[in-house]
């Protein structure tokens, strides 16, 4: 992935003032700010996970447990990682104040989008 985002070394985004949501929205109607939002099973973004956090992430929002080597990368590195509730995305969606497409448009669901949200009812899994 950090291939894909200029050769991983000059990122379009400053990952140490960036959370990074492992989510799946739905199609924004109209008069929203967003479709429904869901989080993802993050151990799926394990493999990419580790070059993010050499790269100065932070703080990631998902679901589900993380493989004990992202554990250990996670405390190393002084991140932290937040599970957001499943199963509730049409009430996540309304925690979100504004959403952009910021990357790869062409990719409907799968971009990377730039949201900004408010009261997002997640919790502390891995400091």
């Amino acid at each position: 992935m950090l291939e894909m985002i200029g050769g991983g070394d000059n990122l379009p985004f400053d990952l140490e003032k960036t959370a990074i949501f492992y989510c799946g929205p739905a199609p924004t109607p109209p008069g929203r700010v967003s479709g429904s939002i869901g989080p993802t099973t993050s151990t799926r973004m394990d493999p990419y996970t580790i070059p993010l956090l050499e790269k100065g992430l932070k703080v990631m929002i998902g679901k589900g447990e993380r493989s004990s080597e992202v554990e250990s990368a996670i405390r190393q590195y002084h991140a932290i990682y937040l599970i957001c509730v499943g199963g509730i995305s049409a009430l996540l969606a309304q925690c979100v104040v504004s959403r952009e497409t910021f990357l790869w448009p062409e990719l409907g669901a799968e971009a990377v989008y730039r949201l900004v949200v408010k009261n997002l009812p997640c919790y502390v899994s891995i400091v």
